[in-house]
């Protein structure tokens, strides 16, 4: 009986020495997880009954379970080297047999998957070619192609228009002149007239014209009104008088402003050009006089209604009457005008643009604001946009509103019609964006752009959508044109300096790999040289309802068994599982100093039951020799 006992001594010491031995050899194995062996007492029993007094019959090992606790992370130069803090295995595919790790020395085959030392495959969730991830689990694997380029679609512009701003451009239509051509021949005034003027902001104001009015009064009424500036003249030549009829002897020479005489001294006057000199230095110094192609021309430069007379010896002529011209010019606050008579209307439909200070690209005195941006064509080739930004006038009354017209150009042309009509964008009295040409989703749809070479020429990128095809946003997936959308929902106009907070746009050109980092959450994120990085998976972890079944097969791996259950698998940082650490591996979690200090007490047991042996033999020896 004491030999029995001490042997299973001996054995159960023998595989504690062995089971700590094995933890001190792997003590720098990445991964690895410490163990311990298990001991029980044995007693001898019958069938439903124990004996009475029973002796023990010795020990056994019960198991060598496994210590699953956190090691050490220590960082690495290798940018795949991954480690686990917190629970978790990764998944690892050994030709199809699914294995569990906490190793995490992982590199990439001639294949491009991601493998560990054992050239076990690790598994993760999928990206399309988006880099969006799917819940696809498979082996991870690392595209070393190229990446295409995208052309830009949207260009985000968030920034300040500065509202203190002066308004460097002033457009004002100018309507067709009003004067006896317009009124009928011998008109001599201008009859009643009721002149509707319609404002941007949809307010209307009505301008009653007396009759009887001349141009210069007309002028006066009109030039009251917001956004209307006017002025007339009156263009007169007096008609049959020459030096030959001044020349009979005894001329005299009449003039009225508007009904009111004006002394004329003809005294010394002997011809046209004396008498023009005449004219020039009475009191009348609103008229200018000169003689053209022999003739007497007078205009009045403020459009009173002029009449003369004049006489000799032998005889008078007159009175000639000549009525003003009226020139009316309108700021673009307003958009239309009617009257009952339609005689100023019809001047309205009449007008002509014209444009002071007129905007261009290569003034900066011209234009308020610029800003640039890179985008791209379909063929990754990179061109550049710009914004030019042009305060307006207030429309309307100007009440709690502003306008900035817009100019866009690529590679130096311009696109979106903006060199024929400018983009307008409106801001309440807030400074917030109100529309862009009426549109209140702030974002303009650029349809004219061909993408050219640095000669001028098409460089075979997509172009602008065909003829008749109507383009509207959202943009089709995938783009089929050189359509793009800039948003300029977040511009603002404040009273602080110009600035640009924010500009993105979506496009890239093609780009070579050339890095890869890992995130927190196992992403694998690819870097390419166009400064575009791109999710190519995820790794997947795995845990267990009892770690502690896990069966160990060599390789620092587990499997699962019946008594494990099965695996958990899912994304790291979610649920139970811990977070990945990249350039990182997981130290073997054995403690050297309590291992040795193991060793001493295996050593010191099998000793100890050695001993027992050493007892037991002496004692038999002992009855053996009473014979």
């Amino acid at each position: 009986m004491a030999f029995n006992t001490g042997l299973s001594g001996l054995r159960a010491a023998s595989v504690d020495l062995d089971v700590t031995g094995n933890n001190i050899a792997n003590a720098s194995t990445v991964g690895f997880k410490s163990s311990r062996a298990q001991f029980g007492d044995l007693y001898a029993s019958g069938f439903l009954s124990a004996g009475t007094n029973p002796i023990g019959d010795g020990v056994r090992v019960q198991d060598v379970k496994q210590n699953f606790g956190q090691g050490n992370i220590s960082f690495t130069d290798n940018g795949l080297d991954l480690a686990i803090n917190g629970d978790g295995f990764f998944v690892l595919n050994n030709g199809g047999e699914i294995r569990y790790s906490r190793a995490g020395q992982f590199g990439v085959d001639k294949d491009g998957f991601v493998i560990n030392n054992q050239n076990m495959r690790v598994q993760g969730f999928q990206a399309d070619d988006d880099g969006n991830l799917s819940g696809i689990r498979d082996d991870l694997r690392i595209d070393t192609a190229n990446l295409a380029p995208r052309r830009t679609t949207n260009l985000e512009t968030d920034l300040n228009l500065d509202s203190r701003e002066e308004v460097l451009e002033q457009r004002v239509s100018v309507l067709a002149e009003v004067g006896e051509a317009e009124l009928g021949a011998g008109s001599t005034s201008f009859p009643a007239e009721i002149v509707t003027l319609t404002y941007s902001d949809g307010t209307q104001r009505n301008v009653q014209i007396p009759a009887g009015s001349s141009a210069a009064q007309v002028a006066g009424i009109f030039a009251q009104e917001d956004g209307v500036s006017a002025s007339a003249t009156t263009d007169m030549t007096v008609a049959g008088l020459d030096d030959a009829f001044i020349a009979v002897g005894n001329f005299t020479f009449d003039l009225e402003l508007e009904g009111v005489q004006v002394p004329i001294d003809t005294t010394g006057v002997t011809d046209l050009d004396s008498l023009a000199d005449a004219i020039n230095n009475s009191s009348a110094n609103t008229v200018t006089a000169t003689v053209v192609a022999g003739e007497l021309r007078l205009v009045d430069n403020r459009g009173q209604t002029l009449t003369t007379n004049y006489a000799n010896t032998a005889g008078a002529v007159g009175p000639q009457t000549q009525l003003g011209t009226v020139r009316v010019q309108t700021g673009r606050e307003v958009t239309d005008i009617t009257s009952d008579t339609s005689t100023f209307g019809t001047a309205w439909d009449g007008r002509t643009l014209q444009i002071t200070n007129e905007f261009n690209p290569q003034d900066q005195r011209t234009y308020n604001h610029a800003t640039s941006t890179t985008i791209y064509d379909s063929l990754g080739n990179p061109h550049v946009l710009t914004q030019f930004f042009v305060k307006d006038q207030a429309p309307g009354s100007g009440v709690g509103a502003s306008q900035w017209s817009i100019y866009l150009q690529i590679d130096g042309e311009f696109v979106s019609g903006t060199d024929q009509t400018p983009i307008q964008a409106q801001f309440d009295q807030d400074g917030t964006l109100q529309s862009i040409d009426g549109d209140i989703s702030g974002q303009i749809l650029v349809t004219d752009w061909t993408p050219k070479d640095s000669d001028g020429q098409p460089n075979g990128a997509d172009g602008p959508p065909a003829p008749g095809v109507v383009t509207t946003t959202p943009l089709p997936d995938p783009p089929t044109s050189s359509a793009f959308v800039i948003d300029l929902s977040d511009t603002t106009q404040y009273g602080s300096a110009f600035g640009v907070n924010d500009q993105r746009q979506n496009g890239f050109t093609t780009g070579r790999l050339s890095g890869l980092d890992v995130s927190d959450e196992g992403v694998l994120f690819a870097r390419y040289t166009n400064g575009q990085s791109q999710a190519l998976g995820q790794v997947a972890l795995a845990t267990f309802n009892n770690t502690d079944g896990l069966s160990p097969v060599g390789e620092t791996t587990w499997v699962e068994t019946f008594e494990s259950g099965q695996p958990i698998i899912g994304q790291p940082g979610t649920g139970t599982l811990g977070a990945i650490k990249a350039s990182s591996v997981e130290e073997s979690n054995v403690d050297l100093s309590e291992e040795l200090v193991n060793l001493i007490i295996a050593q010191r047991n099998y000793q100890a039951n050695a001993k027992t042996i050493e007892t037991s033999d002496a004692i038999t020896q002992t009855i053996i020799n009473l014979r």
